[in-house]
């Protein structure tokens, strides 16, 4: 089999040899890793099952100057610091007069030389999963424009505006999705950090007021295209996994286990025949934390429990942060590519 043939296998919840993977690093890991290799061979290793030549940017921040930038919608933030920070958001007041929303030719217009290179690129490489990265998701860029505080207030105390908010970037989602259909990708991969640690950040019952119909719409039409739902979530998200899986999400990306509810187990057991899992290595624990023979057999775990009957790709719930013992990345590499 192809890579990508055991990646859809996978979704389609067939068991596979090998479970497809991928180890995301941070670059300051890679190096240390270049060291204990004593070169860069080690990543040869690496299987590649999914790969992407198309990205749409839904941020597109253009700095103003050596620590501020401004993004698409007009927001500004700092760029000098971990994580990002959001100096003023655009909108203070919860009004859009006098306010220009962007349109589709703000996103499509720098994309589009960038998608006709991409057809032709997958086109000729059929072997691995293809997948159009999508950025910022809808609620996460609820805030990004309101401010973050601000956007959870505004969906109490002025549902109506908070409402029609969420509606104008999930239009404008629908509509970048739809310039896309013609790209021959298996999938969009979408990021919306609906969690933290505790559980979903707006509420459950919020989430499924606002935030369920609006994606509901964006999944209608990667499906109406014949392509799959990947969305990636930080945090908790185990109060609203059936209705993600309801409105049509096939792939759920970085399974956090140190969140509520999140343990990979669980979950699998609860939801692994209608919902494929890719991550649940512990960011958090595991992989700082624990001996480099507690993440060998973590792995093997992840891979054993979770590839059951499919519906897995195995990765770290989080890219290898800088913290990570060169030791314990070593362990991941070298357990993940020799898979018995």
């Amino acid at each position: 089999m192809k890579p990508r043939d055991i990646v859809i296998a996978q979704i389609k919840h067939e068991e596979t040899f090998p479970v497809p993977y991928t180890i995301p690093w941070e670059e300051s890991v890679a190096q240390r890793l270049d060291e204990y290799y004593g070169g860069k061979d080690w990543r040869r290793k690496i299987q590649q099952f999914m790969v992407s030549y198309f990205n749409v940017d839904t941020i597109q921040e253009r700095p103003i100057d050596d620590t501020f930038g401004r993004d698409v919608f007009g927001s500004i933030w700092r760029r000098d610091r971990r994580p990002w920070h959001l100096e003023r958001p655009v909108l203070q007041e919860r009004s859009f007069d006098n306010y220009e929303f962007p349109t589709l030719e703000r996103f499509t217009g720098p994309i589009a030389p960038g998608k006709a290179d991409a057809i032709r690129l997958i086109n000729a490489d059929r072997d691995y999963f293809h997948i159009i990265n999508m950025g910022w998701g809808i609620f996460e860029q609820t805030w990004r424009i309101r401010g973050f505080e601000n956007a959870l207030i505004d969906a109490i105390e002025d549902p109506d505006f908070y409402q029609e908010l969420v509606n104008r970037i999930a239009d404008l989602y629908v509509d970048i999705v739809r310039f896309c259909a013609d790209v021959p990708a298996d999938a969009f991969f979408f990021g919306d950090d609906w969690g933290d640690q505790r559980g979903i950040i707006l509420g459950p019952d919020r989430w499924r007021r606002f935030i369920k119909p609006a994606w509901a719409r964006v999944y209608e039409e990667v499906h109406r295209q014949g392509k799959i739902v990947i969305s990636h979530s930080c945090g908790s998200v185990a109060d609203i996994m059936g209705d993600a899986i309801e409105i049509g999400l096939d792939v759920l990306e970085s399974v956090q286990p140190e969140a509520a509810g999140m343990n990979p187990y669980e979950l699998k057991a609860r939801w692994g025949d209608k919902i494929t899992f890719w991550g649940c290595l512990g960011s958090q624990s595991t992989i700082p934390f624990g001996t480099p023979d507690e993440v060998r057999t973590e792995v093997r775990r992840l891979l054993r429990e979770m590839g059951r009957g499919g519906g897995y790709i195995f990765a770290p719930a989080k890219p290898l942060q800088p913290e990570t013992p060169v030791e314990n990345a070593v362990a991941i590499i070298e357990t993940v590519t020799r898979q018995e």
